[in-house]
């Protein structure tokens, strides 16, 4: 079967992640120890022993499931995994598949998105500021609401995870005013998210002409195998185009449910969840239930 990889973002770490596969495999704890050498702090023992705010803090966080989604990667490579079809990452697990690509090297990438966090961080302050999945509506619909409910505050849709499943970010106070009017319209659910700042909202704005510096500083290759990108659900022509995706992404919205589309029409039948949690696997699952997803955070998946 055609196969692709598909890495997560943020919102799928957890305290204790990776702790039955790294017992068997010391790949994992290797990797982390890489990882732990380019932050300058122990990064498995947040991962293991939190505290959690700790470890959703978005500065940690993005390292975090960088290193468990590589560290996944090292170990399905170890097993003489074929090459995929094309790949793709949510949201921050775009940088992941950077990595697996060979774009930049995996103490680049931890480095740069512990960089990305602390801008995203920055670029809000101690305003409050919140994210939420909504569930049941239509994307118009929950654009149409958050136009409506934003005026000197600010709510947007920033990801279209699949058909009923948008997630929405901005000020605090707007957020929890969509989350209401949401409900009002027709809404499943409207559940807050563990995610310090305000993703791939315009409030990421003041962020983006720094990381575009960082991203500048950067030595990049080809990747060697496509990446489906956040922001067009399309292939960067280059490197200047992928350097600028990465850019546009800190305040774009992610357009997941056309990634996968995207990979679907290029042929793919096969996904492999790689990274913490199982939160992509049950948005493969909205676009095509007949599509079969590895996750191989689970611990049956190396039997």
């Amino acid at each position: 079967m055609v196969n692709s990889i598909l890495f997560p973002g943020q919102g799928s770490q957890s305290v204790g992640m990776l702790a039955d596969i790294a017992e068997q495999y010391p790949a994992v704890l290797n990797t982390f120890s890489e990882a732990s050498d380019a932050l300058g702090y122990d990064l498995w023992q947040v991962c293991q022993s939190g505290p959690e705010d700790k470890l959703n803090s978005t500065d940690v966080t993005q390292p975090a499931v960088l290193t468990a989604s590589i560290a996944l990667f090292r170990l399905l490579n170890s097993r003489g995994f074929s090459q995929p079809k094309a790949i793709a990452g949510h949201s921050l697990g775009e940088y992941s598949a950077m990595v697996a690509a060979g774009v930049f090297d995996f103490a680049t990438a931890v480095k740069l998105v512990e960089k990305r966090g602390r801008l995203m961080q920055d670029a809000v302050g101690d305003m409050p500021t919140a994210m939420a999945a909504v569930l049941g509506l239509s994307d118009e619909d929950v654009i149409a609401v958050c136009a409506e409910v934003s005026g000197d505050q600010l709510v947007q849709a920033v990801n279209f995870n699949s058909q009923g499943q948008v997630v929405i970010a901005g000020h605090g106070e707007a957020v929890d005013k969509a989350c209401e009017a949401l409900k009002e319209a027709g809404a499943k659910r409207a559940i807050k998210l563990a995610v310090s700042v305000p993703c791939h909202s315009d409030l990421m704005l003041p962020g983006a002409e720094a990381l575009a510096e960082e991203i500048a500083g950067i030595e990049l290759k080809s990747p060697q195998m496509p990446i489906i990108h956040n922001v067009n659900a399309g292939i960067a022509k280059d490197l200047d185009e992928l350097r600028d995706n990465l850019v546009r992404q800190l305040y774009s919205p992610v357009m997941w449910t056309q990634t996968l589309e995207s990979l679907v029409a290029a042929g793919v039948e096969n996904f492999i969840e790689c990274g913490p949690g199982k939160v992509l696997a049950g948005l493969v699952k909205k676009v095509n239930r007949k599509l079969p997803v590895t996750c191989l955070s689970d611990t049956s998946a190396w039997a």
